[in-house]
């Protein structure tokens, strides 16, 4: 391979992780498989085997890993201890203005969360149309089906998708002074300044995954969700806890730091019709390695926790 060409195959990288993270929701995973559809292209090359196009050749194995590892991980996370989140990512302070709604409609937790809810080709199709705008004859190559079958396909996990598709707040400004009063109250303490910015039937998840302090299901409701607030509070203050703001998987959201600037958790919120409606806190600490932060015990679920 020559060094342009190398050149040239990297700069697919970020394509090709962007496909694997939407459809495995783990960002270890995304990139193994990443790396793997690299390796066989390079094995493929060195046999002396001709890729007429690398894109074609890296897309489709990527999807096809995918698929497969999918379907490995859908029995685990039927098991999982309490609600399932995808692992986090931290998305630019300031994105350009063009990637914020397709921030919002495919990046965001809640919107992986119910892709959950298709078969694992039918996410493929899905996000390779949808998403990504491929044609539907290069999706068939992929899949390897029919590309009547995979209109088919599309139009039905799209039917599926748009019954339960959140919609959000595209007035980024009002999304980050929501997140402003948030944090005011945090740091002070003061859980009744929440009440005015969460909807009435706001709902909090908390993914600790039976490795660290999560919940078994999700809250549901103001004044639960203001009582929790309440305890984390208090918690918080006691072991000096640092709320810093950013925006996660395009949505706004804060990092949750112990005294040593440990990671504890994160906060991500969903805001629609000018509230808050969701909070979805991911504390269990494997899905929050890959953030760049060393790990706080404080939240670990010790050996004999019920």
């Amino acid at each position: 391979m020559t060094e342009r060409s190398a050149q040239s195959h990297e700069e697919l990288r970020p394509l090709l992780f962007s496909i694997a993270y939407r459809m495995l929701g783990t960002v270890a995973d995304a990139e193994d498989v990443v790396q793997e559809a690299f390796l066989r292209l390079a094995r493929t090359e060195l046999e002396g085997s001709e890729v007429h196009s690398a894109r074609a050749f890296l897309t489709t194995v990527t999807t096809r890993l995918a698929i497969d590892q999918l379907r490995s991980a859908r029995a685990q996370r039927e098991t999982y201890f309490g609600p399932w989140l995808p692992e986090p990512v931290l998305t630019a302070d300031e994105p350009d203005p063009a990637e914020v709604t397709e921030m919002a409609d495919s990046l965001s937790m809640s919107f992986l969360v119910l892709l959950e809810t298709l078969s694992p080709v039918e996410r493929a199709v899905f996000l390779l149309r949808e998403v990504f705008d491929y044609g539907y004859d290069e999706i068939a190559e992929i899949v390897d089906k029919s590309e009547a079958n995979c209109r088919q396909i599309f139009v039905r996990a799209r039917k599926h998708i748009d019954e339960g598709k959140p919609r959000f707040d595209s007035d980024r400004d009002h999304q980050r002074r929501l997140a402003q009063g948030f944090i005011a109250a945090a740091r002070s303490g003061e859980v009744q300044q929440l009440v005015g910015m969460l909807s009435a039937d706001v709902v909090f998840y908390g993914d600790g995954g039976g490795k660290a302090r999560g919940l078994p299901r999700p809250i549901f409701g103001r004044d639960r969700v203001v009582r929790l607030f309440a305890a984390f509070y208090r918690a918080y203050g006691r072991v000096g806890v640092r709320i810093e703001p950013t925006w996660i998987n395009g949505q706004p959201g804060t990092l949750n730091l112990d005294s040593e600037g440990r990671l504890i958790n994160v906060f991500v919120l969903e805001v629609s019709d000018g509230v808050i409606q969701t909070i979805r806190s991911v504390i269990n600490p494997e899905k929050l390695g890959h953030l760049g932060y060393k790990l706080s015990p404080i939240a670990r679920v010790e050996p004999n926790d019920s």
